[in-house]
């Protein structure tokens, strides 16, 4: 009878080892996804201005957007530095050129969610890795459901190419620093080093909200997730 209490006891205990530790690994992550519901509904007004004669692009792609804007006009020639030739397409002909930041080692290492491995996952997660521009030169854009178009002043756009450019990594005669790599994902595409660490608070998507609020447009007051900025951006 004794070693049958003894037992009960035993299984208790473990039980309660494994609810106790359930719930620390759980809670955490509960937290922060409704953190991210409750901040991405959270508006960040558009500015009131005039003479929106600049046509930028909010792009989404699964869970990564990115911000297109025009590739040359009379604040800057992006392909000054980043070079159609960049690109295994090499085509001098795209209007647009679109940009995204996020964690190195998804961008090179991970071309398919099939391909993703667990130190990958854990290293992004946790901000051990370093951190890529991505770019990708565009023909045209149309709006759509993953498409929108924004339209900003002057002043507005060059706060947004300031932002852009302090992304990047440059080297001691102020050039961006491309990364050679095969892992590219079609012809008009290149990586470039980038400044910061990508982790579980400040994602790709965090990133490209910053920059619509830095150049007055829609956005949330933070959100890990791309569905966070296009909730604010949805057609009513």
């Amino acid at each position: 009878m004794n070693n049958k209490i003894a037992l009960s006891m035993t299984i208790k205990r473990v039980l309660k080892i494994i609810a106790i530790s359930a719930t620390v690994l759980i809670l955490p992550v509960i937290i922060y996804f409704l953190f991210a519901v409750v901040f991405s509904v959270i508006p960040i007004k558009e500015e009131k201005a005039y003479e929106k004669d600049i046509n930028i692009f909010l792009i989404r792609n699964g869970v990564h957007s990115d911000l297109a804007l025009p590739v040359r006009n009379e604040i800057k020639d992006w392909s000054s530095e980043i070079k159609f030739n960049h690109s295994k397409g090499n085509d001098s002909s795209y209007k647009y050129l679109a940009f995204g930041w996020g964690d190195k080692g998804f961008y090179l290492e991970t071309p398919t969610w099939a391909d993703l491995k667990f130190h990958t996952a854990f290293n992004a997660v946790f901000g051990l890795s370093s951190s890529a521009v991505h770019t990708t030169f565009i023909y045209d854009l149309s709006e759509g459901q993953d498409c929108v178009k924004l339209n900003l002043n002057r002043e507005q756009y060059q706060r947004l190419v300031s932002f852009i450019e302090s992304k990047f990594e440059f080297d001691e005669k102020r050039h961006v620093q491309q990364i050679i790599t095969n892992a590219n994902y079609g012809l008009s595409d290149a990586f470039y080093e980038a400044k910061g660490r990508y982790n579980l608070f400040y994602t790709c998507n965090t990133w490209i909200n910053s920059g619509l609020k830095v150049c007055g447009q829609k956005a949330c007051l933070w959100t890990p997730f791309v569905q966070g900025i296009f909730w604010h951006y949805r057609k009513k």
